[in-house]
């Protein structure tokens, strides 16, 4: 007890050492300070230099005219045509009959040789038709002296009316007879009712024929026929008279004039026939082949484009561009006439500045810069 007493109360012992009594452990309190300071001006920054806000975006630099080439264009007078595929047809085109039964005598003319009018192609063996003919002109001959004789008795008082009645009668059938085995000779020679070509001829000699029976094809393509067909909207500007002009697939190529316009449409098309004469003298171009007929129907002004011209407009529709004050302007047109390096259009103005290169980046009412098209 007595040591421990004396540890409490002496007062020259060592005392405890404590943290806060050392220098060095102040310097962490002054640089948290420091910091705390350096934060809050931070801050308080904000107040006098504002910041950016946020989603702002820098001023984008100014878009410059897209650059076009151009071309001058201007209105000049061209002749609308319509166009339309047809076939050559025949002037006439028929099949030539036989009138009289019996064997064929002779042929004169073959398949593919040319004829004139009247000409005589066949002729069939005549013995019976001549036979025919004799026995009627007799019957003719007792009719006429029945007759005759009927009226002698009659103005004797011995016959009656009756009886010379039916001798007028009985002469009547047999001069229809003779008519008839007359016509009947006449038949027998076979005859091309008009001048053209035998495309067929079916008969051989010692042949029997039939009346009525086809034995021949005779064609006339001088001149020919070529028949198109009209789409109703055209009608109107295609009538009798009017020139025209005819390529055939052959190469030839012939001048022609519309002879006829139909007034019914076709049921099924409804199109209207028209037909265009064209003349073929030497029988150079043959019937059936295929044509190309082009009719002139007026005039109108109009600009010669190339078809990259030709734009499509916001809904659809058919224009080109030009360039107006500095601006991109669209104008609808419509082709009146198709050529092979280019088209003619109309809904143009007279005079403008054609955009040749670089239409399709450009829209209506867009600001460009306009150079002169440069020619390859």
């Amino acid at each position: 007890m007595s040591e421990t007493t004396s540890q409490a109360g002496a007062p020259d012992g060592p005392a405890p050492m404590r943290f806060e009594d050392d220098r060095g452990s102040r310097r962490s309190v002054w640089i948290a300070l420091a910091l705390v300071v350096a934060v809050v001006a931070w801050m308080a920054s904000g107040l006098v230099l504002p910041a950016r806000e946020e989603g702002a975006l820098p001023e984008a630099p100014a878009v410059l005219p897209v650059s076009v080439a151009t071309r001058p264009s201007a209105a000049a007078p061209v002749t609308l045509v319509f166009r339309a595929q047809g076939q050559a047809q025949p002037d006439r085109d028929t099949m030539i009959r036989a009138e009289a039964s019996g064997d064929v005598d002779e042929v004169y003319v073959m398949k593919g040789e040319s004829v004139e009018e009247g000409m005589v192609i066949a002729r069939l063996t005549t013995e019976r038709l001549d036979a025919d003919l004799a026995r009627a002109r007799e019957e003719e001959v007792r009719a006429r002296r029945e007759l005759e004789n009927a009226e002698s008795l009659l103005e004797r008082g011995v016959a009656t009316g009756d009886r010379v009645a039916q001798a007028r009668a009985a002469l009547a059938g047999a001069q229809a007879q003779v008519v008839a085995a007359e016509t009947a000779l006449d038949g027998a020679d076979i005859v091309a009712p008009f001048g053209g070509r035998l495309e067929t001829m079916t008969l051989d000699e010692g042949e029997f024929v039939s009346a009525g029976a086809e034995v021949a094809r005779l064609v006339d393509n001088r001149p020919l026929t070529v028949a198109v067909q009209v789409p109703q909207q055209e009608l109107e500007a295609i009538e009798d008279g009017q020139p025209a002009s005819v390529a055939f697939i052959t190469g030839e190529e012939r001048a022609g004039r519309v002879t006829f316009v139909g007034s019914a449409a076709a049921s099924e098309t409804r199109t209207f026939l028209a037909e265009i004469e064209v003349p073929n003298e030497d029988g150079a171009i043959p019937a059936g082949i295929s044509a190309e007929v082009e009719i002139p129907t007026g005039e109108t002004l109009a600009h010669f484009v190339q078809p990259s011209v030709i734009s499509l407009g916001t809904e659809g529709e058919t224009g080109v561009k030009t360039v107006e004050d500095g601006r991109v302007a669209f104008h609808e047109v419509e082709v009146v006439r198709a050529e092979i390096d280019g088209v003619w259009v109309t809904g143009l103005p007279d005079r403008v500045e054609l955009i040749t290169v670089g239409q399709g980046f450009v829209r209506a009412g867009e600001p460009v810069v306009a150079r002169p098209e440069v020619e390859g």
